[in-house]
């Protein structure tokens, strides 16, 4: 708990002008504000080591430094590539969501975060239910249940979906 309180406030004192570094160094806020957050990302998972560090700025700036850099060079190889190859071939315009996906989304919207996050895991990202079960950190029989309930739910919700349809259709 200490360590997240000094963590917390060290981004807090810090953020700000390491930002406005990086912003002087790229010449784009976006990126700034990215790069910084990436390096804080870096540094929490090390702070016992980092935050003993005479200089733990230091090490952020020098991690956000690097990931500017290498952005850099990724771009370079970007625009190497495209020289070369040219730009890829224009793909064709993705078409509008139709009603049963947009209705299927707001569905999925208004149910329990969990039930939600075991539908779409499960229906549509084909992960089978141990997997689940395990990276949620609860029994099978849970996510099972879940999947169950919110089933259940999301079908009622798409019925009132179509049933508000019929009505307005018919009217």
């Amino acid at each position: 708990m200490a360590d997240e309180a000094a963590f917390a406030e060290f981004y807090r004192v810090m953020y700000p002008g390491l930002v406005a570094e990086m912003y002087a160094y790229t010449g784009s806020m976006a990126e700034a504000q990215e790069i910084v957050q990436e390096a804080f990302t870096r540094a929490w998972p090390r702070w016992r080591r980092v935050g003993g560090y005479d200089h733990p700025r230091a090490w952020v700036a020098r991690v956000a430094y690097r990931l500017a850099v290498s952005r850099w060079r990724k771009a370079r190889s970007l625009v190497a590539s495209l020289s070369r190859h040219g730009p890829p071939p224009a793909a064709a315009p993705a078409a509008p969501p139709g009603e049963a996906s947009v209705a299927l989304v707001a569905g999925l919207s208004r149910l329990p975060e969990a039930q939600r996050r075991a539908l779409v895991m499960h229906h549509m990202g084909g992960w089978p239910i141990a997997e689940i079960a395990d990276v949620e950190g609860v029994a099978e029989g849970t996510i099972k249940a879940r999947l169950s309930r919110g089933r259940q739910r999301l079908a009622a919700l798409l019925d009132a979906t179509v049933d508000d349809k019929e009505e307005t259709w018919h009217a």
